[in-house]
This record gives structure tokens, C-alpha cells and sequence, in this order.
């Protein structure tokens, strides 16, 4: 990112909080930087544009968000929602439920299709966990079992590897640097893995990844390039003497490079040892270049640069977008949405009627304390679900906000009847009989969070 980009972060919340005016910004910092300000704020109120949360308007505010935004404001408001994400929890139940669909349905597509895919997998994650905080808690429960002695099984390969790759003389020749990553993937796409097509857990081929990144070094007769091909297969050869390799799990993109120039050899190997079994395991090896092209990508070259001249270029990368954040999106499609068509529009007036005691058309916290306090609660809680739902805080709640109070009751039992069938369905696909206690642990810790 740019200086203008840092600029306009820092400066964000100084300007919302009504600090520095957006003329000040432009005539102190530069017209760049008040421009992505407020292509930013206009961002922030994109989930508002429609009413109704489902999967064809959360694609249309994306695809609206990729033509007509500035990339570099989506990245800061990207940014910004995930420093969101992380700082939830002072907000009620409800309220983090709704941001975490928002982020999850919007966010995490867009920002893998702007090519951060760091922050893709950790906004779904973040969201996850508020939206199906006990399937998380499984998923969570199951990768974690697969630690030996407090240290990440997948920390334990990657030095494993490295020091294997390192050791050998016929790669050492070829390579000045040699480089290896680990992660598992994101819980929500492991849980997504674990509940499709009936697979089993060791089924699941990327919960754990490796990534093998070789510097090639001319000489010996060969070029950069061909040193760097050559390398990938020596280290290809190295795994397969480490680990057992699953043949029809291997691509070789080296030889068969994909139409938009992607370079890399994949593979999957079981790394199950002393009778433990372990999940699949995808090694990708590439060079440094391969790797540049990978993350990169000609597409985010181009656009960071800033200088899109030719349109014909704009129309193309747009494209690119587009096609990736469909892409992105069907990871998603089974999320529950926010329009409850079994609520009948009559049920919801009649309701609002009921604790509209004088029909002036809303309802005052008078008559808020009365309904609250006749079911035997304290009026206390009248005055702060006043305070929540009471959007324009003029002291009383129009029919448009209860009604939007119904919407959000109605999704968080969705959410939470969804994720209870999502519970269930790991507990039997995992099959955890919960030797080390960290279930019932965390049982606890959630059953508080949720109470409070």
C-alpha cells in the first residue's frame, strides 16, 4: 500500500470522530488522500443499501463495491473491518451476529477477490466463530488435537521438511535460499470440507499446507529458470522419500501452467505416523518468481500501480475481479440470510399494535417499561433495548425499526439452529471423544460469552 492509503488510515476514525474536516485533509496531506477518505465512508454504508441480506444482493453489493470503488479504498475498509472483527465482543449478541454475517456474506469474498487473501481467511474465521461459535469450537477442538507436546503438528512438518531440503547437496547446488510456510486452512472452510459430499476427516487434503519457496541460482549450464524447475523436482523427490504421496492428488503446473501464466507443483501426502492418523497433507514447490506471480499475480500488479491508461486493460482486470469474487461467494452460499418469509407482514404490525398502547404510531418508553415490567423483568431492560433499537435516538421506536428488531431476533435463531446442525454433524464426523477436556473447557467459556 501506498503513503496514501497509511494516510488516510490513520486519519480515519480523527476524521469521523468530527476532529478534521475533509477540506483541511485535502489542503494539509494531499487531494489523494481525502479522496480514498471518502470512498471509504461511502464503503462503510454499502450493507445498507438493501434490505434484505440474501445471496443475490450480497453479489450485487460486491460486484457494485469492484466497479465502482476505488481499489485501494476497499483494501483500507477491508483493513478496517477486520480491526473491527477482532474487537466484538462489547457489543451485544445480536449485533455481533449481524456484523459477522455482513462481513462474511460482503468482506471475506471481496477481499479475496482484491487478491488479500491473508485477510479473507481471517475475516472468516472471526466470523465464524460469533456466527456458529460451538461448530467452531469442534473444528477448533479437532485441528488442535493434532498438537504434539503444545507444538502445532503442522510447525513439526514444516522443520522437518526444511531441514530435510536442506540437507540435500543436488538441491543445495541449484538454489542459494530455500524457504518453507505452513498454515492450516481457515476453520470455516475446514468445516465446509468436513460436511461436503459425506467425506471422511482424513479425506479433507489441505487442512494442513506446506508451501516450499527455492531461490534457483544460475550456473552449471543452466539458466535462473532452469535451475528453478530443476530444483522443484529435486524437492519434489525429497517429499516423496519423507512421506507417502497420494498420486491422483498431484498437479504439476510446471509443465502444464495455467492460462493466466500460475506456476507450481502440488501435491498431497499422508503424514500419519505411528499409527496416528493425520490429515492429508498439500505441499505446494515453486520458485521465487512462481511465487512473486502466485500472490501477485499480474492482475494486482497492474492495479497497484495506479497508472490503469488503457481501458481495454481496466475492462479485463474488472473482469478478473468479478469472476473472483463469484468464485469466493459459493464457498458461502449456505449461509442463512436475513429474509424470514414465514413472517407474515400482518403478524408484524399486529405485534407492534399490541405495544403501541395509544396508536400515535410508535412506541414510547413508557409504554416500552409497561410491556417489559408486566412480564416481570426490571425496567431497566426496557430502557436499554430503548438504547439498542432506537436507531435515531428520538426516544421512541417506529414501526420500521421493531420491525427490523423482529428481523434480527428471527436470524439469530436461525444461526442458532443452524449452527446446532452443524454440531451435530461434526460430532459424529469427528468422532472426538473429548480426551483432553478442552470440549468441555470451552463449552463453558463459550456458555458464558453467550450469556453475558
Amino acid at each position: 500500500m501506498d503513503a496514501e492509503v497509511i494516510s488516510a488510515g490513520i486519519l480515519r476514525e480523527v476524521f469521523e470522530a468530527g476532529e478534521v474536516t475533509i477540506h483541511e485533509i485535502r489542503n494539509q496531506i494531499g487531494t489523494g488522500t481525502a479522496h480514498l477518505l471518502h470512498e471509504s465512508l461511502r464503503l462503510k454504508n454499502i450493507p445498507y443499501r438493501v434490505d434484505v441480506l440474501d445471496d443475490d444482493n450480497a453479489a450485487a453489493l460486491r460486484k457494485f463495491c469492484l466497479i465502482y470503488y476505488d481499489i485501494r479504498a476497499l483494501i483500507l475498509d477491508l483493513a478496517l473491518k477486520l480491526d473491527m472483527m477482532r474487537h466484538l465482543d462489547y457489543l451485544p449478541r445480536y449485533k455481533q451476529q449481524i456484523l459477522s454475517l455482513e462481513v462474511m456474506k460482503i468482506y471475506a469474498p471481496l477481499a479475496h477477490a482484491v487478491g488479500t487473501n491473508h485477510l479473507s481467511l481471517e475475516l472468516e474465521d472471526l466470523s465464524f466463530q460469533y456466527l456458529f461459535p460451538y461448530s467452531y469450537l469442534y473444528v477448533d477442538t479437532w485441528l488442535q488435537s493434532h498438537e504434539t507436546g503444545g507444538r502445532s503438528i503442522i510447525d513439526i512438518y514444516r522443520e522437518e521438511l526444511f531441514q530435510a531440503l536442506k540437507a540435500d547437496t543436488l538441491l543445495t547446488a541449484l538454489v542459494d535460499d530455500i524457504s518453507v510456510e505452513g498454515r492450516y486452512k481457515s476453520r470455516y472452510s475446514t468445516m465446509k470440507k468436513l460436511l461436503k459430499d459425506g467425506r471422511k476427516p482424513e479425506d479433507v487434503n489441505d487442512v494442513l499446507g506446506l508451501r516450499v519457496i527455492l531461490n534457483p541460482k544460475p550456473g552449471a549450464g543452466y539458466s535462473a529458470s532452469e535451475a528453478g524447475e530443476r530444483a522443484c523436482y529435486r524437492a519434489h523427490q525429497i517429499i516423496q522419500s519423507m512421506w507417502k504421496e497420494i498420486p491422483h492428488r498431484t498437479k504439476d503446473y510446471i509443465a502444464s501452467p495455467k492460462p493466466n501464466g500460475y506456476k507450481s507443483l502440488h501435491m498431497a501426502v499422508d503424514a500419519s505416523d505411528n499409527g496416528r492418523t493425520r490429515p492429508l497433507m498439500e505441499i505446494q514447490i515453486r520458485t521465487t518468481q512462481m511465487d512473486r506471480l502466485a500472490v501477485g499475480g499480474t492482475a494486482s500488479h497492474s492495479l497497484y500501480k495506479a497508472g490503469l491508461t488503457d481501458p481495454v486493460e481496466a475492462r479485463r482486470l474488472k473482469t478478473i475481479m468479478l469472476a473472483a469474487a463469484e468464485l469466493a461467494a459459493l464457498r458461502l452460499k449456505d449461509l442463512p440470510n436475513t429474509n424470514h418469509k414465514g413472517i407474515e407482514i400482518d403478524q408484524r404490525d399486529r405485534v407492534f399494535r399490541l405495544l403501541d398502547k395509544n396508536g400515535d404510531g410508535k412506541i414510547s418508553i413508557e409504554e416500552l417499561t409497561e410491556v417489559i415490567e408486566e412480564l416481570g423483568a426490571p425496567g431497566e431492560d426496557a430502557r436499554e433495548m430503548m438504547h439498542l433499537l432506537d436507531s435515531n435516538s428520538d426516544g421512541s421506536l417506529s414501526s420500521d425499526e421493531f420491525h427490523m428488531f423482529q428481523k434480527q431476533v428471527e436470524l439469530v435463531r436461525c444461526l442458532e439452529a443452524r449452527d446446532d446442525q452443524y454440531k451435530k454433524l461434526l460430532n459424529d464426523k469427528l468422532h472426538m471423544a473429548d480426551d483432553s477436556g478442552l470440549i468441555q473447557v470451552y463449552s463453558k467459556e463459550f456458555g458464558n460469552r453467550l450469556a453475558s
